[in-house]
């Protein structure tokens, strides 16, 4: 194995829409290397992704993440550099991030530092945009601390919010930006 290569770990814990863009992405790299799946919803369309792709997993609990050791010796044994969060609900330990420095990665499906907090993800999000009659929606990639949404930006896309807009709709235009941009501003980084 290639000792330069930078392991990353996925943390999701639904479908992996955003973690098979960030997995075709580094498929070929000589930068960096998926080389973990964690998530924790057994049953999760992102466990299937990782079979298909060949990407070890991790299946985690609540009591061992929050008020054990965080599983940081199981992301140390597979050499982890950087963490990256897609669709990840649950908020990370304080642990994780004293070990994990800037480099734990979070995406969120809105202009943060609007719509973000404890609550605010996928639909919530997007109905709460469309409520307050915003004129524009977007992402927001961000380093992760210890509150929701709100270690430093790394970069925001943004889309428009149309009159018709459903939360549906503007949720799929959204998504595109997440599966444009994520793979992308992840390498850059590197």
């Amino acid at each position: 194995m290639n000792k330069s290569l930078i392991n990353i770990a996925i943390y999701a814990s639904g479908a992996g829409s955003n973690a098979q863009q960030i997995i075709r992405h580094f498929a070929n790299s000589p930068k960096a290397k998926i080389s973990l799946i964690v998530c924790n919803k057994p049953g999760a369309g992102i466990l299937q992704i990782a079979d298909k792709e060949g990407i070890s997993t991790l299946l985690i609990e609540k009591e061992p993440f929050f008020q054990g050791n965080a599983y940081i010796p199981e992301l140390k044994q597979k050499g982890i550099d950087l963490i990256v969060l897609a669709g990840f609900l649950w908020k990370i330990p304080p642990a994780l991030i004293h070990a994990y420095p800037d480099r734990i990665v979070n995406i969120h499906p809105a202009l943060l530092p609007n719509y973000g907090g404890k609550g605010m993800y996928g639909r919530h999000v997007h109905e709460a945009v469309i409520r307050n009659g915003e004129k524009e929606s977007g992402i927001t990639i961000h380093y992760v601390d210890e509150l929701y949404d709100h270690g430093s930006t790394i970069f925001q896309a943004r889309c428009p919010v149309l009159p018709d807009d459903s939360p549906e709709t503007l949720a799929k235009r959204v998504q595109e930006l997440e599966h444009r941009h994520f793979p992308q501003v992840i390498e850059d980084l590197l």
